[in-house]
């Protein structure tokens, strides 16, 4: 190619590159100290490509008390707008003995890993996170991103933004939970089997001969009190045995409390239950950002479980939420194969852990993190098949 050629060539890729990232700042920082931005950060939230409750300010300040002592983000602002593009809550993690992982931010109370990013600055975001990590001394140079949408617009996006930058990526642990997205909303339980249904039918009317029973969905203030309600149910069940409840942490139980209700005071959190006789036997949680829903928590009383009141309230919930025209999906946050919303729900998400390599300048430390991360999913598999193994 002559020399005009090859400079026209040159200049027309850096032309076809997004031009905002020089028009972008970076930085990392605690997460505990975020709470003087939480303006900033709710706009995000309100503007991101990929909903995500869980990084809601609402949501991650509360639960950074109880599970985010070490956490930290890295923010991505516009230089032009002044506006936050980008909101990436990780924690620097030694995953694999002398090499450490920039590591997504979730916990047991956090299923859904896809961070923040401006829909109209994704790329421009993304690009300046992986400058991020490759800049920051204090920030190793390779990521895990965890439980991100495979077939998600961040999971897209991040794609070309690799793909250009000379970066890669590596997928573990992909799994598929069920959801709720239907294609059409009428009839949508008809995918359910005949014989299910009419069981369910006929253990609410066996129910509802014991005693009145009402589904009540509470919001608002009101949540407060239904939320007491959920957290009573749980501790009452096999949680609360195996010293899994809420109520037996204390600050899990602030946490709950503090995010659900202010969640609530905005419309983005709901509690439902089943009364049975003025008493609850089934109390669900179900949180909101903008067209996104999360069906995040349930309970039921085990003395009713003959008339499997759990199901009864999720079939309540389910026609709720299909009659909601303003949602287009909720995440069940269910574990993969669930025995119940499985059955129910007929769509799937697909997540993925990735492994990400910022730029051909990380290549080498990524494929070393790829081998042992790896063979640390094999340790983990074989700990936990043993430890099963002994259980039965």
């Amino acid at each position: 190619m002559a020399p005009a050629s090859l400079a026209m060539g040159l200049a027309r890729d850096r032309a076809e590159e997004p031009t905002r990232v020089a028009a972008v700042r970076a930085e990392w920082r605690p997460l505990s100290a975020l709470a003087g931005m939480r303006a900033d950060w709710a706009d995000l939230t309100a503007r991101a490509l990929e909903a995500n409750v869980f990084y809601d300010p609402a949501f991650a300040l509360s639960a950074a008390r109880a599970f985010g002592a070490d956490v930290g983000a890295v923010l991505i602002w516009s230089k032009t707008s002044a506006r936050l593009i980008g909101l990436f809550p990780a924690r620097i993690e030694r995953r694999y003995g002398v090499m450490a992982t920039l590591t997504g931010w979730t916990h047991p109370y956090a299923p859904f890993g896809v961070p923040l990013v401006d829909r109209d600055e994704a790329e421009s975001a993304i690009g300046a996170f992986l400058d991020q990590v490759e800049a920051d001394a204090a920030l190793p140079k390779i990521a895990m991103l965890s439980l991100i949408a495979r077939d998600g617009a961040f999971a897209a996006c991040l794609a070309r933004v690799l793909a250009r930058r000379g970066g890669a990526s590596a997928a573990f642990a992909t799994h598929a939970r069920a959801l709720l997205a239907p294609r059409t909303r009428e009839n949508y339980l008809d995918h359910v089997t005949h014989k299910k249904l009419k069981e369910l039918r006929r253990q609410r009317r066996r129910l509802e001969e014991t005693g009145a029973l009402t589904h009540m969905a509470a919001s608002g203030p009101a949540a407060a009190v239904a939320l007491t309600d959920f957290m009573t149910l749980e501790a009452g069940g096999w949680k609360g045995r195996a010293g899994g409840a809420a109520r037996a942490h204390v600050a899990t139980e602030t946490f709950m409390r503090e995010a659900v209700t202010t969640l609530a005071a905005k419309g983005d959190a709901r509690v439902d239950r089943l009364i049975h006789d003025g008493h609850p036997v089934a109390a669900a949680i179900t949180l909101r950002s903008g067209n996104s829903a999360w069906f995040w928590k349930i309970a039921y009383e085990e003395a009713f479980a003959r008339f499997s009141p759990g199901v009864q309230l999720t079939l309540d919930l389910t026609r709720d939420l299909l009659a909601d025209a303003s949602l287009a999906r909720t995440d069940s946050c269910a574990t993969a194969g669930h025995p119940m919303i499985d059955h129910l729900w007929a769509e799937r998400l697909s997540l993925t852990d990735l492994l990400v390599s910022p730029s051909a300048a990380s290549l080498a430390q990524f494929r070393i993190g790829r081998q042992l991360e790896a063979l640390r999913r094999v340790a983990i598999a074989g700990a936990k098949a043993a430890r099963d193994k002994l259980k039965g």
